[in-house]
């Protein structure tokens, strides 16, 4: 595992932690890429604990030192702590503390490629607002006294930093959002969505002139609505926000001009970065489509790995070839937005993941499934016999009978997530029951009209 050129400890305790550390986290990645077997609680829980141990026996050595340096061991640690936070979603554990680490991770990066381009949407910080608050409200909670004994403090004070430092980013990027007027608010978006557009189209293995054109087409539209080179609202009146919206108009305007020069061209010494980058967003891609039945959140670590190695390459913000020559224009946009979207991708993931252990994960989304046909069956006007439920009745039943003592059991264990899957199981249940009544009550009145 390459780890940053970063000094190694000078003191020798740190060093015989950062040795700890080293198996800790080989351990870890040992049995994220097994994939002959689940994931177990009883596999993970051991190798955090471990890792809070020798978190301890740091503060312990550097409170003693005064040692406030980041070396190799401040990295290998954060390592350790990625890969648990994943581990911890991967076996169910979603509303423990350790599983927010991750998820911390990339918000900061998320929020700080905000802050850097400058481009960005009312839309794109509500769903970062929300999850600020929900990580600030778990940290609080986990700082009350009858759960403050199950947590690490170190964590618990490494998490709150991390959320705060996130918020003042969050609150300074809705700052500069306010500088744009109510009412040019949805232009504002429109345009945001057409520069994001047009940067996917930039990036698609086969470049369409035509598809670039129409999105420049959408854009000249906008600008023909203004007055004398102003954005106005519909009374004509100039609002707050207009001269920031003519600028960002024009830098929507140029790169749609720069993309159709270059259509996709990428220079021979970006090459390799850029098909990386292009793999890594196509995978992520490929993975929205099937997340719930692909996805170990564990793969996710490897993604983030490389994705932080290039962005942590740049310097003043650009990339820079083997010679040191910094990147053009066209090029440093191009693999900013494949590293954003990538990042959002991830984050995106993160969320989406279920409290369930992934060892009940096919009998979870089985049931998912399955409750969305119900739905699909009741909201379409039901069934017009009891027969047409059999189907579905069968499978459910075949689920069920899945438990023993009510109980889904994997292999002997018995793993995270038996709360959601029973409860997604009475609800198919409740569903299915309804329409049943439903059918029989329609062919009771049809058999009593006749």
């Amino acid at each position: 595992m390459d780890t940053p050129a970063v000094p190694l400890p000078q003191d020798a305790r740190e060093q015989a932690v950062l040795d700890s550390l080293v198996v800790i986290r080989d351990k870890l990645l040992l049995l994220k890429q097994d994939r002959t077997t689940y994931i177990r609680s009883q596999d993970v829980i051991p190798l955090y604990d471990e890792t809070i141990s020798r978190v301890k026996e740091l503060d312990e050595i550097r409170t003693e030192t005064g040692n406030k340096e980041e070396n190799r061991l401040d990295k290998v640690l954060e390592s350790c702590f990625q890969l648990l936070s994943l581990f911890y979603l991967t076996i169910g554990r979603n509303n423990e503390l350790p599983a927010n680490y991750a998820l911390t991770s990339t918000i900061k990066r998320l929020l700080d490629h905000l802050t850097e381009a400058d481009l960005y949407s009312a839309k794109d910080l509500e769903s970062i607002q929300t999850t600020l608050t929900n990580l600030s409200n778990s940290i609080k909670q986990a700082e009350s006294r009858e759960h403050k004994a199950e947590n690490s403090p170190y964590l618990l004070k490494l998490l709150s930093n991390r959320v705060t430092k996130c918020l003042a980013t969050l609150e300074n990027l809705q700052k500069r959002l306010g500088r744009i007027g109510e009412p040019l608010l949805p232009t504002h978006e429109k345009l945001i969505s057409i520069l994001r557009s047009i940067s996917l189209a930039n990036t698609k293995a086969k470049f369409s002139s035509a598809e670039v054109q129409k999105l420049q087409k959408q854009l000249l539209d906008i600008g023909e609505k203004r007055k004398d080179g102003q954005f106005v609202d519909e009374n004509g009146n100039v609002p707050q926000g207009s001269v920031e919206l003519g600028e960002l108009y024009q830098r929507c305007l140029k790169w749609s001009e720069m993309v159709l020069e270059r259509k996709g061209s990428m220079p021979e010494q970006f090459r390799p970065t850029y098909e990386t980058l292009v793999g890594i967003r196509n995978e992520l891609e490929k993975l929205s489509l099937t997340q719930a039945w692909a996805l170990r959140e564990t793969d996710l670590y490897d993604f983030q790995r490389q994705l932080d190695k290039i962005d942590e390459s740049r310097q003043n913000g650009n990339f820079y070839d083997d010679r040191g020559r910094p990147a053009d224009l066209y090029t440093q946009r191009t693999m900013l937005y494949l590293i954003r979207r990538s990042y959002a991708y991830i984050y995106s993931f993160i969320l989406a993941s279920e409290p369930v252990s992934e060892a009940l994960l096919p009998v979870y989304n089985q049931l998912q499934t399955l409750k969305r046909c119900l739905l699909e069956v009741r909201n379409s006007g039901g069934v017009s016999s009891v027969r047409e439920l059999y189907p579905y009745s069968m499978k459910l039943n075949s689920l069920d009978n899945l438990r023993v003592d009510g109980k889904f059991v994997v292999n002997g264990d018995i793993p995270e997530g038996q709360g959601s899957v029973s409860e997604l199981l009475a609800e198919c249940f409740d569903l299915t029951y309804d329409l049943r009544v439903a059918a029989e009550e329609a062919t009771a009145s049809n058999s009593d009209g006749q």
